[in-house]
């Protein structure tokens, strides 16, 4: 009977199963367990595509402000007579007429690339819309400094002219003409600055894991 009894109250601690210690085990706060499966770096590619969106605002206002400078460019010749007008225009310069065409499609561009530089904020991560973004950056960046490129040697001829051909200054002649044909190229350039740093911040997107 006592060997039983002893039987009987004799219980076997079995070792608790994995099942068993994840029901007891304590419910993570939402939060924080999205904060574990949440990438590192989606808070640095957002705060780029911000910047990246910025940065495209202000490259819109100094390709604007070249585009509508250039075509705004003339002027008329102090010694202007009754029966003789002299009068420099944009147009008449096959060259001013280029910047102001390239700059505009530019432009252009860039208010069509706001969706996409939109996208890239809601969604850090996602790698097309960058990579579309560098490609045609690319390209207009290189259509912005050509145009400025080829004013600039337009503008230094307009100011200093060159002795070696007879070309002569015509600056004092037209001053408002070349100070907006002037201010046009530094604006273009400035934008074409502001689309290399677009360009870098994107390729550092990308290439951060």
């Amino acid at each position: 009977m006592e060997t039983n009894k002893t039987m009987r109250e004799t219980t076997i601690n079995l070792p608790e199963t994995k099942a068993e210690a994840k029901e007891k085990a304590p419910l993570l706060n939402s939060s924080k367990a999205i904060a574990i499966l949440e990438p590192p770096n989606r808070g640095t590619k957002k705060g780029i595509a911000i910047g990246d969106f910025v940065l495209r605002l202000c490259t819109i206002g100094a390709t604007l402000g070249a585009t509508v400078t250039m075509g705004n460019a003339g002027a008329v010749a102090p010694f202007t007579t009754r029966f003789l007008r002299f009068e420099a225009q944009f147009n008449d310069i096959p060259t001013f007429v280029f910047f102001m065409v390239a700059n505009g499609i530019v432009t252009g561009y860039l208010f069509l690339s706001l969706p996409f530089s939109t996208i890239c904020i809601v969604r850090p991560l996602a790698k097309a819309p960058r990579i579309l973004l560098i490609i045609f950056d690319t390209a207009m960046t290189g259509l912005t400094l050509a145009s400025a490129s080829a004013v600039a040697s337009i503008v230094y001829l307009a100011h200093n002219g060159n002795p070696n051909t007879n070309w002569l200054p015509f600056c004092q002649q037209f001053g408002d003409f070349c100070s907006s044909t002037s201010g046009a190229m530094v604006g273009s350039l400035l934008a074409g600055t502001l689309f290399m740093t677009i360009i870098i911040l994107s390729a550092f997107a990308l290439k951060r894991n």
